[in-house]
């Protein structure tokens, strides 16, 4: 295009004029007349970068809700108690609270890029594994070991957008890559469904985990090429290494910068910014506790409702409406409702695409925390909606269950399912986020693992109507709790992000 011929090369410097990694990554170049471009056009390698981080919320999305569509089947295979089936469900969930803690801050020792290749390894051994496993014991360690790989690419995933992304738009590309968690939900849901009508057995679950093994195959091959973070390897001390990383990174025609001098955003003794061996403890310390509380507090919240609803929405459609799968006389009435119940909660998927794209347009226009705050407020009003339906019959109860789970799926993605996970990578500075949005991905799953592990004991003991009311009172509490350690991140640079009072 003849236009961009005119950009002018101002962002040349000389030796003595070191920037900081973000300093270059948000430089807007200027036309001949000097009016500047509203925003830095994204290179090649920021558009590889995303396109791959993508892949890690896709796959998480299509093997946890497809395990709501795959439970009915497992369960009948195996033999399942009402315990193992809460263990299956929660498997995955447990493994990814382990990825998250256990590697995920391994992004701060070993690099962005070393973890964001491991991940997707493991996830490739651990889904093959699922889709053999022989008994009940071997497939909850293959769900756990999926869980693992998921886990990981909780903050290794955001760190590597976000490090490599402009200020400005940072939030909009962390977000875009997270909508492909509700793609992958949706894809998971659809997929189960029609696996079931082409192959109406019971062993069909088997190949709805062995569909993911060949993209995530392909998607480890690409992760290879990709740069590594600049940011990290300053905090290392590794110049000579960012600078070539940051040329990677940015490289356009015409050429801008036409030279990279980083000096370390890290430098200088100040006792709040930890060094490149920071420990997980300074998290609950000074000024960092409170963004701690805000990044892992009202996720944890957050992921009791989102994982409940979302695994357990067919088995929930199935107690309302009548088609419960230990009611089928035979394999072919089993599938038969799991498939009714996989198209009911398709449906409802739909609604988090739609949600999270929303996010996606409005988290640098309104605030991380104006919309997490109401999107958990619009959380409580759709559960409770729902759970009206359970005093209605006919028409009235299936509008009243969609209106309330539809509401629920919009504002979960508008909200706190995108903003928790946006925020859990922005509070912290470079040394520790990892490790902080490790720390908030682990805290946030424990009550993942929770819901998926007890609901299907609550749906029994006391209720669907309990539960969408204990849930909706967990929103409210989430709402609450974002309000008053708020921390607006909207728009800001990463390396002045370490001081959570600003």
């Amino acid at each position: 295009m003849a236009g961009r011929t005119h950009l002018s090369g101002e962002t040349a410097v000389t030796a003595a004029e070191r920037r900081t990694v973000q300093d270059y990554i948000d430089e807007l170049p200027l036309w001949r007349d000097g009016t500047a471009l509203s925003t830095a056009p994204i290179t090649a390698m920021q558009w590889r970068i995303w396109l791959l981080a993508t892949a890690g919320k896709f796959f998480e999305g299509f093997v946890v809700f497809m395990t709501g569509v795959a439970l009915p089947l497992i369960a009948q295979e195996f033999g399942l108690s009402t315990v193992q089936h809460g263990v299956v469900g929660a498997a995955p969930l447990l493994g990814i609270l382990l990825g998250a803690s256990v590697l995920g801050g391994l992004a701060d020792r070993y690099g962005r890029k070393a973890m964001f290749i491991a991940e997707m390894a493991i996830l490739v051994v651990f889904l093959a594994a699922v889709a053999v496993s022989p008994s009940f014991i071997w497939l909850v360690v293959g769900l756990l070991g999926v869980g693992v790989a998921l886990g990981c690419d909780y903050p290794t995933a955001h760190l590597i957008i976000s490090e490599s992304i402009p200020s400005r738009t940072r939030g909009r590309f962390v977000l875009g890559a997270f909508a492909f968690q509700a793609v992958g939900a949706l894809a998971g849901t659809a997929i189960g469904a029609l696996i079931l009508a082409a192959n109406p057995d019971v062993e069909a679950w088997r190949w709805m985990y062995g569909t993911a093994v060949v993209p995530a195959m392909l998607v480890l091959f690409a992760r290879f090429f990709v740069t590594q973070s600049a940011h990290w390897l300053l905090t290392h001390g590794r110049t000579e290494e960012a600078e070539r990383e940051m040329r990677r990174l940015l490289r356009r025609e015409p050429p801008y910068p036409r030279q990279v001098r980083l000096r370390n955003e890290q430098a200088g003794p100040d006792p709040a910014v930890p060094g490149p061996k920071g420990h997980y403890r300074l998290l609950f310390g000074g000024k960092h506790r409170r963004a701690t509380v805000l990044a892992s507090v009202p996720w944890f919240l957050q992921d009791l409702a989102t994982y409940g609803i979302g695994i357990f929405t067919p088995t929930i459609l199935t107690d309302i409406f009548g088609h419960q799968s230990e009611h089928a006389r035979n394999v072919a009435g089993l599938v038969f409702n799991d498939i009714l119940a996989a198209k009911g909660a398709a449906a409802i998927d739909v609604l988090l695409i739609v949600g999270v794209v929303a996010a996606v347009f409005l988290t640098d226009v309104v605030g991380r925390i104006r919309l997490q705050t109401w999107g958990f407020i619009g959380c409580a009003a759709g559960l409770l909606i729902a759970s009206l339906s359970l005093g209605h019959e006919g028409n009235t109860s299936t509008a009243l269950l969609f209106t309330g789970f539809v509401l629920f799926s919009f504002m979960t993605n508008l909200g706190p399912n995108a903003q928790t996970y946006l925020l859990s990578g922005e509070v912290f500075p470079t040394a520790l986020r990892g490790k902080g949005a490790g720390f908030a991905a682990a805290f946030a799953k424990i009550g993942a693992v929770a819901t998926a592990f007890l609901f299907p004991i609550l749906l029994a003991d006391i209720g669907t109507t309990t539960v969408l009311y204990v849930l909706a009172g967990t929103s409210l509490l989430g709402a609450a709790i974002t309000w008053l350690f708020r921390i607006e991140t909207r728009g800001l640079n990463l390396e002045r992000l370490t001081d959570p009072g600003r």
